[in-house]
């Protein structure tokens, strides 16, 4: 018998079809009723499932009570993006049309972030996409908003945090609470914008004065409503967990106690979810064990933490800080593979041949004993560094390492001959007080050990897909999408610039551009390169349906390795202890899976893009409170971005980013050369180019707005030693270009209405370290 979910599916299609069809016009409820011979008793889900799909932005309900399909009248459902300036973009949930620009007088009652039914009017000349206006908010981002108080009399204002709501919110007398002038406070929206009202919201928590210590941080987890503080009853879940693994929890288990086990961490890691085992077989094989947190066994599904891990559905890392995603009690405590006591995991035993290539695998429910917390500066200097005493002297751990070396080097090859890339690119590390201001950022260099532990995970979790694979299985997936022809065709052109003439295949291989990086090892170009490139590829995602994953040229990967910190991790864990245990699923088992995942994985996917916009926010923040002590400073730098507005430049001794407006280029007209990246000027020629190497001038530093503006300095002349732009080159390995002066003055730069505008000067930031084994 068919499902309540099958019966409502193949209505919704049957009415999608009916409105769809050629020659349909909109309907009343009663005709659609008719039509497709809904009896009576099904005439309150017929109700419920029109009022869903005109809350999707599917149907349009008109005033004379008709529905029809959004498309057939020039109606497109997306999601709002704001501009600091007050005019916005619908970004489309079908993309064939671009993204549609909206005036500010347009925008009806909408703010950043809403989910709106866009009507497209007219294509912009140019082919810069179309414009519209908004006639109906499907559904809004936002119940609660963070600004600052000024309060006036018996009332106040909020000045919202995030530039892209751009209108001050109105506080009702009484609603103020003890907020005072000056202070961030979150309020929540009692009354949406109007046509001639602002919107109205009431002070529900005050988080202390702007400026003062932490409260930029938390203005910011606000601003993205990540969860913060687990509730009750998560809490009181976490205390049933037991703190230690007893004969119980051991029992039915393979003991691995007595196998050398480690792991291998930051410095400043506090939750240890993954532990390596290595040995040689007689064989001549390798064997290695990759133990991996069992978090399954202590998290109940549908129970109260399972249900909050899902809500967050991933750790939110800051300098110094940490938002978990599971309680304390079990991220640092039972579930983290602490030196010196047993814990429970998953361990997936992969044996490799002498070149690296996988023979088989096994997966196993496991209690382990780590026998020692490495770390990767540690663990670098005793296999490179000629310092075996950095390491404990355990019996047989030297000699694991140096395997374990060997075994990542040729899993890497098998993965290069493939075409898996890798960027190389370094990391930044932000370096806190004691109080948690920021003294210095540094560049972060991969390490001998960080290639160990990143081989032997990313060869986990391919056997865990592949697994899933061959069984064919339900699964969840990490998927990483071919880059479009577009992006590619673009960069391409970039790259011609440099010198390197690149005759893109029909079809985009991994392989093809793994070989183009390899090309550039060691060129002055390359850095500037490989991070172009890298803006090219598509984002990774989670989904349930396996399309392979582009980067790693993998058929099936998934994330199978940090589940601690990863709600799709832990997921994967519960689909494999099934799987070992019963060998199988049930048909429906398996059909509840095939509806389940797809949702489990969009949200997830949604989770973790929040996260990183939060990390790259609080990152940003400290970046601005550091650039804000050298206000005045010349320093050597290189443009690392070219828009119409300006160059985004970073410092060549830290890697922290500002803008330099077009509007400083004082000595002469710049147009903004797509084709080149470059700014031109339009009398002298100068070029402006993606790498150049160049001094500035630390202008202004606007901490609350995360931004920073620079100015060009006049190089200094020929022969003179020491100039701030030789130093630059020196970082970059590219000759600065001449600038002629840029001596200030006033440009006026004609604002391109309907493009999409890049973001206001933000600093831009690299994920942290901790991310990396993210794939």
């Amino acid at each position: 018998m068919p499902s309540q979910s099958d019966r409502s599916d193949r209505l919704r299609d049957a009415v999608l079809t009916l409105l769809r069809a050629k020659g349909a016009h909109p309907m009343s409820l009663s005709d659609i009723q008719h039509l497709l011979k809904v009896p009576p008793e099904g005439k309150r889900d017929l109700q419920s499932l029109l009022r869903r799909l005109c809350e999707s932005g599917d149907l349009v309900r008109t005033r004379g009570k008709r529905f029809g399909v959004s498309a057939e009248m020039n109606l497109a459902p997306g999601r709002l993006q704001m501009h600091p300036d007050g005019y916005g973009f619908v970004v489309l949930d079908e993309k064939q049309n671009g993204d549609v620009f909206v005036k500010g007088r347009e925008l009806g009652g909408a703010m950043h972030g809403d989910r709106v039914l866009v009507r497209i009017e007219q294509e912009i000349p140019g082919g810069r996409g179309p414009e519209g206006s908004i006639v109906r908010i499907l559904s809004r981002a936002r119940a609660t908003v963070v600004g600052r108080i000024e309060r006036t009399g018996e009332y106040a204002y909020l000045t919202p945090a995030d530039p892209r709501l751009s209108q001050d919110i109105f506080i009702p007398d009484g609603r103020v609470g003890e907020a005072r002038t000056g202070q961030m406070v979150v309020a929540e929206i009692t009354a949406w914008p109007a046509a001639r009202r602002p919107a109205e919201a009431t002070v529900v928590e005050v988080l202390g004065d702007e400026g003062g210590p932490g409260v930029a941080e938390e203005v910011i987890i606000r601003q993205f409503d990540l969860p913060h503080r687990f509730p009750r009853r998560v809490l009181v879940d976490a205390e049933t967990v037991p703190a230690t693994v007893g004969a119980p929890e051991r029992a039915g288990r393979v003991d691995l106690r007595g196998v050398l086990t480690v792991t291998i961490d930051g410095e400043t890691a506090r939750d240890f979810d993954d532990a390596i085992s290595l040995e040689q077989t007689g064989r001549g094989t390798w064997l290695l064990r990759v133990h991996i947190a069992d978090v399954s066994h202590y998290v109940p599904e549908g129970g109260a933490m399972d249900r909050e891990a899902f809500a967050r559905g991933t750790s939110v890392y800051f300098p110094g800080r940490v938002l978990p995603m599971l309680p304390e009690r079990l991220s640092n405590g039972i579930c983290s593979l602490n030196p010196g006591v047993d814990r429970l995991a998953f361990t997936a035993v992969l044996e490799f041949s002498r070149q690296g290539k996988l023979l088989k695998h096994d997966f196993l429910e496991t209690v382990i004993h780590s026998d020692a917390r490495l770390t990767y500066t540690a663990v670098a200097r005793a296999l490179d560094g000629g310092d075996p005493a950095a390491v404990p002297a355990l019996p047989g751990l030297a000699e694991m390492l140096a395997q374990a070396r060997d075994l990542a080097l040729a899993i890497r090859d098998v993965r290069a001959r493939r075409g898996s890339i890798d960027f190389d690119l370094p990391e930044e590390q932000i370096l806190l007080d004691l109080q948690g201001s920021i003294t210095t950022i540094v560049r972060s260099e991969r390490n001998v050990a960080h290639r160990i532990i990143e081989e032997f995970m990313i060869a986990a979790n391919e056997a865990v897909a592949g697994y899933f694979g061959w069984m064919k299985v339900p699964g969840i997936y990490r998927v990483h999408e071919v880059p479009s022809q577009e992006k590619l065709g673009a960069f391409a052109e970039f790259a011609a610039g440099f010198g390197h003439k690149i005759r893109l295949p029909l079809e985009p291989t991994s392989r093809f551009f793994a070989d183009f990086i390899e090309t550039l090892r060691g060129r002055p170009e390359e850095r500037v390169l490989n991070e172009v490139l890298l803006r090219s590829m598509k984002q990774a995602v989670y989904a349930a349906d396996n399309i392979g994953h582009f980067g790693l040229a993998s058929a099936a990967y998934t994330h199978f390795t940090s589940p601690i910190r990863r709600y799709p991790d832990l997921v994967v864990h519960r689909l494999l202890r099934d799987l070992v245990r019963r060998g199988r699923f049930t048909p429906a088992q398996a059909d509840e899976l095939d509806a389940a995942l797809p949702e489990i994985a969009a949200h997830c996917s949604a989770r973790e893009r929040v996260a990183t916009e939060a990390e790259r926010e609080v990152v940003n923040l400290h970046k601005t409170e550091y650039l804000a002590r050298r206000v005045g400073e010349t320093a050597a730098g290189f443009i690392t971005g070219v828009t119409h507005f300006g160059l985004f430049v970073q410092l060549a001794d830290v890697p922290v980013e500002g803008l330099v407006h077009v509007s400083t280029l004082g000595d002469d007209y710049y147009k903004h050369r797509e084709d080149l990246r470059a700014l031109v000027g339009t009398n002298t020629g100068t070029t402006f180019r993606h790498g150049d190497a160049v001094t500035v001038k630390i202008a202004a530093v606007n901490t609350a707005l995360r931004r920073a503006d620079f100015v060009l300095v006049r190089e200094r002349a020929a022969g003179e030693k020491g100039t701030a732009a030789s130093t630059a080159a020196a970082a970059t390995g590219r000759p600065g270009r001449q600038t002629r002066g840029a001596r200030g003055g006033s440009q006026k730069s004609r604002p391109a209405a309907a493009t999409k505008p890049a973001p206001a000067a933000k600093l831009k930031s690299t994920r942290s370290s901790r991310r990396r084994k993210s794939r």
